[in-house]
C-alpha cells in the first residue's frame, strides 16, 4: 500500500513529488512501525494527548489533540530559510551553502547523520517499560510526547539518508532499526545510548542531562555548510526543549517533595517515609552528568577539526562567535593530569573543539542546579545539590584512565573502590528507588515520591485525562 504524504507524513520536502523517495520510504515504513511496536513504549492505550507537527509555522508546528499512538504522524520538516545562506567557518567561509552533499564530504556526513540518527530510537527503546510505573497520567503523557518525537527525529535522519546518499544511505537507514539499546551483539553506537533507565529518577536525569547534550550536538549540525542537516536539526531543536523541560521540571519536582518529607519527618532519612534521599538523588546526578559528559568525545579531536575546517559541523552559536571563525592561530586552555597532579595546557582551538562544546554545556547544566537549590534554599535546608568535577567518573577523554572524586582530587583505584557507593547510585539505592515505582493512572492522583506540577500541558490543569489507557 502506498503512502498518502500528505495525511501519513505531514512534510514540507515535497515527498509528493520524489517518486523514488516515495518508493524508498514505502520500504522503510513498514520496518519502522514494527519496530514501533516490539521496542517502542509497552503501556497499551486507546489515545494520548499529544502534540504533533504538522508545519514549521508558529501555527502548525505544536498541534494538541488525543491521537491514538499507532496512528500518530512522524513528519519530515525543515527549517524555513532564505536562499541567501553562508557558510559561516571554515576553509570556505563565506561561500553559498551547499543543497547537495560535495564528493570528497560524503563519508563524513553519512557518518554525522548516522550517529545523531542512532541516538534517537535508542531513547526509545530505554524507556520501553517506564510507563508501566508512571507516576501520574501527566508524566506518562510526557514520556509519550518524548518518545514519539525522538520517533520524529529518527524519520528526519532518515529521510536525509534516503534523500541524499543512495544505496548507502538507505542500508544506514535499515541499520538504524536493527541496532538496539543495551544489545550484546549489536548495541547503539553511544556508550550513553546502551545505558539502563530502569526507573523515573533516572528518566528525568536522562532528559535533563543526556537530552541536553543532543541539544548541543543539533546546535552544531544545524551550523553545518550542508543546508538540509543544518535545516533538519533548527527544527529538531523545537521539539528537544520539551525534553529538557521534562527532565528539569521532574527533578524539581522530585526535590521539592524530598523537602516536604524531610520537613515533615525531622530527618534527612526519608526512605522509610516513601521519598527519595537528597543524598540519593545527588548520586544519580553524578552518574548521569559524568556518563552525558562522554557524549562529547575526547577533549583533543582531529576529527573534531577536520569537520570544522570542512564546514561541516560547527561551534556552538557558530555567528554569534567573535574570532575570524577559522582558529588557525587560536588557543584554548584544557584541564589534564600530569605527573600525578591536576594542570591545564594550552592546545590549539581547533583540536578542542569537543571541549569548547562540552564547557558550553557545562554551563547550561548549571541553570538546572541553581533552580534546584532554590528550591532546597526555599524550604529552609542549608544542603545544596551540586555538578561533580569533569573528571569524576570519566570512560571518555583525557580523565579516563583517572580516579577522581566530585570534588575533583585524584585517588587511587582502591580508595575509588572504598567510596564509590558514595558517589554513585548503589545497589540498594536503585533498589529502593525502584521499590516506589507503582503506577498511579488516575487523573489528578500522583505517587508520593513526587509533587505534582504546577502547571498542565497546553493550559489544561493536572487533573485532565491526557491518557485513556486501553
Amino acid at each position: 500500500m502506498s503512502i498518502d504524504y500528505s495525511e501519513k507524513i505531514p512534510n514540507n520536502v515535497d515527498l509528493a513529488g520524489d517518486r523514488k523517495l516515495q518508493r524508498a520510504l514505502e520500504s522503510w515504513q513498514p520496518n519502522f512501525l514494527n519496530w514501533w511496536v516490539t521496542m517502542g513504549p509497552a503501556v497499551p492505550t486507546q489515545d494520548v494527548y499529544l502534540r504533533t507537527a504538522v508545519d514549521v509555522g508558529k501555527e502548525g508546528w505544536a498541534q494538541f489533540g488525543h491521537v491514538a499512538m499507532e496512528e500518530y504522524r512522524w513528519g519530515v520538516f525543515l527549517a524555513e530559510r532564505g536562499d541567501d545562506r553562508r557558510i559561516a567557518f571554515g576553509e570556505q567561509k563565506g561561500e553559498p551553502v551547499w543543497q547537495q552533499v560535495p564528493g570528497e564530504y560524503r563519508a563524513d556526513l553519512q557518518r554525522l547523520i548516522v550517529i545523531q540518527g542512532d541516538t534517537e530510537p535508542a531513547s526509545v527503546e530505554q524507556q520501553r517499560r517506564l510507563g508501566e510505573t508512571a507516576p501520574s497520567l501527566y508524566d506518562l503523557r510526557n514520556l509519550f510526547q518524548v518518545n514519539v518525537e525522538e520517533g520524529r527525529h529518527l524519520w528526519a535522519m532518515v529521510y536525509l539518508l534516503h534523500a541524499y546518499f543512495g544505496r548507502n544511505g538507505r542500508e544506514e537507514a535499515e541499520a538504524l532499526l536493527q541496532r538496539n539499546s543495551g544489545d550484546l551483539d549489536s548495541p547503539r553506537i553511544l556508550g550513553a545510548f546502551n545505558e539502563e533507565t530502569p526507573d523515573w529518577l533516572s528518566f528525568f536525569m536522562f532528559t535533563y542531562f543526556t537530552d541536553r547534550d543532543g541539544k548541543y550536538q543539533l546546535g552544531t549540525l544545524k551550523e553545518s555548510a550542508f543546508d538540509p542537516l543544518s535545516r533538519t536539526c533548527e527544527f529538531m531543536l523545537k521539539e528537544e526543549a520539551h525534553h529538557m523541560f521534562v527532565g528539569t521540571t521532574g527533578i524539581d519536582r522530585v526535590i521539592t517533595r524530598t523537602c516536604e518529607l524531610m520537613r515533615e519527618h525531622d530527618t534527612t532519612d526519608i526512605a522509610p517515609h516513601g521519598g527519595i534521599a537528597l543524598n540519593v538523588i545527588q548520586k544519580y546526578i553524578n552518574f548521569h552528568y559524568s556518563v552525558s559528559l562522554d557524549l562529547f568525545g575526547s577533549e583533543q579531536s582531529t576529527n573534531a577539526a577536520n569537520y570544522f575546517t570542512a564546514g561541516l559541523k560547527g561551534r556552538w552559536q557558530e555567528e554569534r562567535r567573535r574570532d575570524d571563525h577559522l582558529l588557525t592561530e587560536a588557543g584554548f586552555s584544557i584541564d589534564l593530569v600530569r605527573d600525578g597532579q591536576m594542570t591545564q595546557d594550552e592546545v590549539p582551538a581547533l583540536l578542542a573543539l569537543n571541549l569548547d562544546l562540552r564547557n558550553e554545556y557545562v554551563k547550561d547544566c548549571q541553570s538546572g542546579l541553581k533552580r534546584w537549590n532554590k528550591i532546597l534554599e526555599k524550604h529552609g535546608f542549608d544542603e545544596r545539590v551540586y555538578l561533580p568535577h569533569v573528571g569524576f567518573n570519566r570512560h571518555v577523554g583525557l580523565f579516563r584512565e583517572h580516579q577522581v572524586t566530585p570534588k575533583g582530587d585524584l585517588i587511587s583505584a582502591d580508595v575509588w573502590a572504598q567510596k564509590v557507593d558514595d558517589w554513585l547510585p548503589s545497589e540498594a539505592d536503585k533498589t529502593h528507588v525502584q521499590s516506589l515505582m507503582r503506577p498511579v493512572y488516575e487523573a489528578g492522583k500522583i505517587a508520593g515520591w513526587i509533587a505534582p506540577p504546577s502547571n498542565g500541558i497546553n493550559g489544561k490543569p493536572f487533573d485532565y485525562e491526557y491518557v485513556h489507557l486501553a
